[in-house]
């Protein structure tokens, strides 16, 4: 009869155990996809914003201190100052992008489809960075940022990127 209470006392311990680490492994698993989402997000905004330069779009900019709508490509600009503080989201001068078929409401959570909201748009801050080495070729700093489904989970992306020329400069041999 003891040895089968200390045997039934070790299964219930061993039980509450195994509950407890699925537990964690779905926190873990549910980070992990938030993060992904978050990257990815980030990405689309940064590609988008590639894109935009390679349509010709480029030039030496002015100076960005407000919020634009990267959806009206009328309303995408270079800015010819760095980001103040990249690492404080959203920023304030910045170009929101909403990728098609993504639901960015505000506030993040579950859509009644069962598909995420995202907690905010992913935005983006293109940069004129001055000539390339070769001094036929513009370079351009891409900051973008994206966030998952709640304000804790946000990332950051960057490339750097360069538009070439036909003609070399003047003072170059």
């Amino acid at each position: 009869m003891i040895i089968s209470l200390l045997f039934l006392i070790v299964l219930t311990v061993l039980s509450i155990s195994m509950f407890r680490s699925f537990d964690l492994q779905e926190k873990i698993a549910g980070n992990t996809l938030e993060k992904q989402r978050a990257l990815e997000t980030a990405q689309s905004a940064l590609q988008y914003g590639e894109w935009w330069l390679g349509q010709g779009n480029g030039g030496t900019g002015s100076t960005c201190n407000a919020a634009t709508d990267a959806n009206t490509l009328s309303q995408m600009q270079v800015c010819s100052n760095a980001l103040a503080t990249p690492t404080t989201l959203p920023w304030t001068a910045r170009a929101d992008y909403l990728p098609p078929n993504m639901l960015a409401p505000g506030g993040g959570g579950l859509a009644t489809s069962g598909d995420i909201n995202y907690y905010k748009k992913p935005g983006l801050y293109i940069n004129y960075l001055g000539l390339a080495p070769d001094g036929r070729s513009l370079l351009y700093r891409v900051s973008a940022f994206g966030y998952g489904g709640r304000a804790s989970t946000a990332a950051v992306v960057q490339s750097t990127y360069q538009i070439t020329g036909g003609n070399k400069a003047l003072d170059q041999p």
